[in-house]
């Protein structure tokens, strides 16, 4: 069966089963920032015309010869929107008709204004400010700078606080679906996960709830190992997927002390296999820019997704991917349909900066077009 035949049978399976999802509750949380979308001037002319600094290695050229002198950077903001692996995955999930409940930093004691959208679609509890990225987005990457003191103020104790005990545990006790991310910036978060194993998880395999420890380099070995230990005995209760890009990956595999493997399609699917084994969790899944693996207990799998060389934005498109992932799983797709949920919906995000519903997903999946499509 080729690429187009699985697509359109993907794509039928997300329409004919579209109410599974629909008004799911899910909890998400912690994070929440302000992200300015940033593109750096190369060059400017009197007219006003300008290029920006394509590369990260030519941006990296360029302060490299500024070093024992200075140079000075043009900042051009493209976009203010809502930031945060919580707050963009939750509303990306939200576009997918899932009823969504999310608490973390979106302004106190007001709702900050780039979040006042999602907060009357979805409902919030807001711990704190949020934090503030600038998000330099270059043709082969991005570099994201952040100020994130806010996020200290994120512990068990404000969340019940912000929401309340008993509603806290009415919330957790009736979702079906949890998300638990930016485990790298949320200084309490292990003990936010110990808490909720200690107080709040009962048995329901049938629930699923995802990690995302959000490109863990400045976090000590140590801190990751307890981290990564410590999301895995939610495996216990609930089935535990565990979401990472390519460098992230590498980074887990090296506290793991797993061999890293190559960085192509069968490499990275035994990455994700070897990762998902250590740890004993149901699913493991990597996305790097171009294609995307999974491993679950049983089987592997890979897809290559529809990359675009210059997209609208790159911020958030693997938030997007996991929403889309996520997604996949929860309509009983296997583990290649769930990739191609991922891969589509931050396809589709990159190229409009918009967040897909259930029918432009299945659209889009069905006609994106691979190398080998016009053959």
């Amino acid at each position: 069966m080729n690429d187009r035949s699985i697509r359109d049978q993907i794509a039928d399976h997300i329409l004919r089963n579209e109410t599974t999802v629909r008004n799911l509750p899910a909890l998400m949380g912690f994070d929440g920032f302000v992200d300015e979308i940033v593109r750096l001037v190369d060059k400017k002319e009197a007219d006003g015309k300008y290029t920006f600094i394509p590369t990260i290695s030519a941006f990296a050229e360029r302060l490299s010869r500024a070093a024992g002198k200075s140079t000075n950077v043009e900042l051009q903001v493209r976009q203010i929107k809502l930031g945060g692996n919580g707050p963009i995955m939750a509303n990306a999930m939200l576009q997918f008709g899932l009823q969504i409940t999310y608490i973390g930093n979106l302004g106190y004691p007001e709702i900050h204004p780039v979040f006042q959208d999602f907060a009357s679609r979805a409902k919030v509890y807001s711990i704190a400010e949020p934090g503030h990225t600038d998000a330099l987005e270059f043709s082969d990457g991005k570099i994201m700078l952040g100020k994130y003191q806010a996020l200290d103020d994120i512990d068990y104790a404000r969340i019940v606080q912000s929401v309340g005990t008993n509603e806290f545990s009415r919330l957790w006790n009736d979702s079906r679906f949890y998300a638990l991310v930016n485990w790298t910036m949320i200084q309490h978060m292990t003990s936010i996960w110990e808490t909720l194993l200690e107080k709040h998880c009962q048995r329901a395999p049938e629930k699923m709830i995802f990690f995302d420890l959000a490109d863990p380099e400045k976090r000590t070995t140590n801190d990751i190992r307890k981290a990564l230990d410590t999301l895995a005995r939610f495996a216990r209760f609930y089935h535990v997927i565990l979401g990472m890009n390519e460098k992230e990956s590498m980074e887990i595999a090296e506290v793991l002390r797993i061999p890293t493997g190559q960085a192509d399609l069968d490499g990275l699917q035994r990455r994700a296999a070897d990762i998902r084994q250590y740890l004993n969790i149901q699913t493991v899944v990597i996305h790097p820019v171009k294609l995307a693996v999974a491993a679950s207990e049983n089987t592997t799998a890979g897809v290559h997704g529809p990359y675009i060389e210059h997209p609208t934005i790159s911020t958030g498109g693997g938030d997007h991917f996991n929403a889309g992932f996520c997604l996949g799983l929860l309509l009983g797709l296997d583990l290649t349909g769930a990739l191609y949920t991922g891969v589509g919906t931050s396809g589709y995000y990159v190229r409009t900066a918009t967040s897909p519903n259930v029918l432009q997903l299945a659209e889009f999946i069905r006609t994106w077009e691979l190398p080998g499509d016009r053959q």
